[in-house]
């Protein structure tokens, strides 16, 4: 068994409030969920209005179908013209790993 994980630091355009965050993040998590069926959510920089950490999370048979997926995800939110990715940290573990 494969997991892999992707914490995602956005940027927000033009958003002034964190009920205007909230527009632009969850119809980002849903799209997520829905598109790659990932387990997704906002978890970070939750009282910054124009800053937004999302977690992502995968688990498959193996280690090509996990990177695939993550890859995706990635490439998906960079093309987000609301939003810029600041920086995207990737991690893969094994269920054979200590």
């Amino acid at each position: 068994m494969w997991i892999g994980w992707l914490e995602l630091d956005l940027l927000l355009g033009d958003v002034h409030s964190l009920k205007g965050k909230r527009s632009v993040v969850r119809p980002l998590v849903s799209e997520l969920r829905r598109r790659f069926e990932v387990a997704a959510a906002e978890v970070d920089a939750l009282d910054l209005h124009r800053r937004a950490g999302v977690g992502v999370a995968v688990v498959a048979a193996d280690h090509a179908h996990v990177t695939r997926v993550l890859d995706a995800v990635e490439e998906l939110v960079a093309a987000r013209p609301e939003l810029d990715l600041l920086q995207a940290r990737r991690r893969l573990r094994s269920s054979d790993d200590d």
